[in-house]
């Protein structure tokens, strides 16, 4: 997630100059909604929908949340890089964004930020149910206006709150199917909200020298390894936790409080590896805070899988 691909060629950084290829425009607008990060998202949004039904659900309704869901997303992020292309050409991981890079301007993003943002929202509206509409809206301004706008340049618990927007595809997929929200639901948004700080912080951990430069309070910025790790430690605990409660919940099979204890065991020990390492002053490469990282995108696919295959398990 933090690859970035070599600057086009002819484009001046912050600046319109040609040639500016149609190939290479298209995947700009492309690369402005973030899609390996909108992965995440709807790994946490279609199991649920098998979830919410208890089987299969209807797949053109699936089909149309996943679109949905894409361009409501992609939206947040365009305005999101809309709103950062200050700091994202400060810092080396960003500093090849379509704006930063020329290949799509500021007025640009912006203006196909907020077209994807009424489309999402009409789209989700007339095709699926309007509470979903309006849940994927709000995660949307979350986005934009409470965390990238509000906390994001201002305080080191910016990720913790941020999150809430990326827990809101858990409360999108199960309203598409039931047209409400229920406790299931609610159990697995906190467990995506508790696992959002320690899979981000442990990625700050690794470019905090960028975040520093440009300014931003990450944890990571303000605290020093051993305060991030005790931070990962307890919110991985709560996190584990919680995953458990959605067997009582939605009354679910022994299959996921089996799996997802294991998961969280797993889990877990690399928290507390992480922990150790750093208590021992390691730094630098043998810190190992991406097996974290990489662990952490593990965990969430494979506890949603077994969310969304326990409705057929007797």
């Amino acid at each position: 997630m933090t690859a970035v691909e070599s600057r086009p060629a002819g484009v001046v950084v912050g600046t319109r100059t040609a040639p500016r290829p149609f190939g290479a425009r298209v995947g700009a607008f492309v690369a402005l909604t973030k899609p390996r990060i909108i992965e995440l998202l709807l790994i946490s949004t279609v199991p649920v929908m098998f979830l919410a039904q208890d089987g299969v659900p209807n797949l053109w309704r699936v089909l149309a949340v996943v679109v949905g869901g894409y361009l409501s997303a992609g939206g947040a992020n365009a305005l999101n890089m809309y709103i950062d292309r200050d700091i994202d050409a400060v810092m080396s991981r960003t500093e090849r964004r379509p704006i930063v890079t020329g290949m799509v301007s500021p007025r640009e993003a912006l203006v196909f930020g907020v077209v994807l943002a009424v489309v999402s929202t009409l789209w989700l509206g007339l095709l699926v149910n309007w509470l979903s509409s309006a849940l994927a809206l709000g995660a949307l301004l979350f986005y934009v206006f409470v965390y990238t706008l509000g906390l994001k340049r201002r305080t080191s618990q910016n990720v913790v709150w941020g999150g809430i927007a990326g827990c809101m595809p858990v409360l999108v997929g199960w309203s598409s199917v039931t047209n409400s929200v229920s406790w299931a639901a609610v159990v697995l948004f906190l467990v995506v909200f508790f696992w959002t700080p320690p899979h981000t912080w442990v990625l700050m951990m690794k470019v905090r020298d960028d975040y520093a430069k440009a300014g931003v309070p990450m944890l990571p910025v303000i605290r020093g390894n051993i305060g991030v790790a005790r931070q990962v430690v307890a919110y991985s605990w709560v996190m584990v936790a919680t995953s458990l409660l959605l067997w009582p919940a939605a009354h679910t099979s022994w299959l996921y409080p089996a799996t997802a204890a294991v998961l969280g065991a797993l889990w877990m020990k690399e928290a507390y590896a992480l922990q150790s390492r750093a208590k021992a002053g390691i730094v630098g490469a043998k810190l190992k805070e991406m097996r974290l990282f990489h662990w952490s995108i593990t965990y969430l696919t494979l506890l949603f899988l077994v969310v969304a295959i326990d409705p057929f398990v007797g």
